[in-house]
């Protein structure tokens, strides 16, 4: 477990952001409610400010899978805010909750994860949140800290807070209650076991994605129940992924993950639409609102590209989770591959496929979908009529090629391979 080094200075009108100018109250909610949102509630904010004593911020992550992506940064780097203004960020890891399994806008019971497949991904999610948290700055907690002691008694106290005709209440619950779907009993126990995390944590505010307002609600009523101040619960928005339209998930391949090489990433974050760049500004940089509202302005008078605004936007990225120089380096290898047309530098080298070989060359259409340029031999039939494949640099709309005994760079859009024939 990190502990805090030190105790760091009250958050009163002394503070400070990056070592600048001393804020005011006014000035740290303004930097808080950066891309939220829902803050309930800002007058409770407002008087914990008052008392001038860091306050303690909660978030807590299930790890269910092993890394982590952009989406889920967008909460961590909201955490960081508040390390920026000298509260105590609490990034708790569910280890005991992850075996319950959220069942948070699902339509059916999630498989329970197991406990050694819950402690190898947390591994990986301590090395990674700190590409953003100040480790010097963050306690680590895992909830079975206090949740493998309870007795069943315990657990049976806890229930008895709540009821299920509330539980009932949550939009899913309720939908899958009306459709007669089966809601088991132990996904009645995670907004309770959520809620119990904040009481042993004593937290004064808790951070979550806007799917778990109903769970960080009940935290502020079970809190009440044992004795504390209810927290004050601030939720951020759900981050689209690269298609813009779906929330960023890596089981739907719209996703960019923070351990992938720079390379990938900038590639990935040049794929975006020009309105969906904004939202990733707000979320996923600390550009001020000021600065993003004159980015648009600087776009409608023309004196501003958006792909340079994007460019710049992946550039900023990348070297959040890598480095300048790495970030550098991807910018360059996007512009001369891209812009430029030429051939990537990491190309991937494959042997023509036996599908593709044919009497006098080869069968390109066959070759495009073999070695993953096409989801299909039709979709390859389709990408050749358009137009968009090329071989060595010209564009090819022949479905035979007559090549032999050479190596050829086959390109699909931003896709490339080396195909070598035998």
């Amino acid at each position: 477990m990190i502990r805090l080094h030190g105790q760091p200075k009250g958050c009163n009108v002394r503070c400070r952001y990056n070592g600048g100018v001393p804020l005011s109250i006014d000035d740290q909610i303004t930097y808080l409610k950066k891309g939220v949102s829902e803050l309930i509630r800002e007058e409770d904010l407002r008087e914990r400010l008052k008392i001038g004593r860091p306050l303690r911020v909660k978030a807590g992550f299930d790890p269910t899978a092993p890394d982590i992506h952009l989406g889920h940064t967008v909460l961590i780097r909201k955490l960081k805010h508040f390390q920026d203004l000298g509260h105590t960020v609490i990034f708790l890891i569910g280890d005991v909750t992850g075996m319950i399994g959220d069942p948070t806008g699902r339509n059916a019971t999630r498989p329970p994860m197991t406990r050694e497949a819950i402690e190898q991904n947390a591994e990986t999610y301590k090395s990674q949140v700190f590409k953003i948290l100040d480790p010097a700055k963050t306690e680590i907690r895992y909830n079975s800290e206090w949740f493998d002691p309870m007795r069943i008694y315990d657990i049976i106290r806890l229930a008895s807070r709540y009821t299920v005709a509330r539980l009932l209440e949550r939009d899913d619950f309720a939908r899958r209650f009306k459709a007669e779907e089966p809601i088991s009993v132990h996904e009645l126990l995670y907004p309770l076991a959520q809620a119990y995390d904040s009481v042993a944590l004593q937290a004064d505010m808790e951070l979550g994605g806007t799917d778990q307002k109903f769970n960080l609600l009940v935290g502020r009523e079970i809190q009440r129940d044992y004795g504390q101040l209810p927290q004050i619960v601030l939720t951020t928005p759900l981050l689209e992924g690269l298609d813009g339209v779906n929330k960023m998930s890596k089981s739907l391949g719209n996703y960019v993950g923070i351990t992938e090489p720079a390379n990938d990433m900038f590639k990935k974050l040049m794929s975006i639409s020009d309105q969906l760049m904004f939202r990733y500004w707000e979320l996923l940089t600390d550009r001020s609102v000021a600065e993003i509202g004159e980015m648009k302005r600087q776009i409608a008078a023309g004196t501003l590209h958006p792909m340079d605004a994007k460019i710049n936007l992946a550039t900023s990225i990348i070297t959040d989770f890598h480095s300048p120089h790495d970030a550098a380096l991807a910018r360059a290898e996007f512009d001369r591959v891209v812009r430029s047309g030429e051939v990537p530098s990491d190309i991937e080298t494959v042997e023509l496929p036996l599908e593709a070989r044919a009497t006098g060359g080869v069968r390109v259409d066959k070759l495009v979908a073999r070695i993953g340029l096409a989801d299909s031999v039709t979709d390859a039939v389709r990408k050749l009529k358009a137009g968009a494949i090329e071989i060595d640099g010209e564009r090819q709309q022949e479905l035979l090629l007559d090549r032999s005994d050479c190596t050829i760079t086959v390109r699909a859009g931003r896709k490339w391979k080396r195909v070598v024939l035998p």
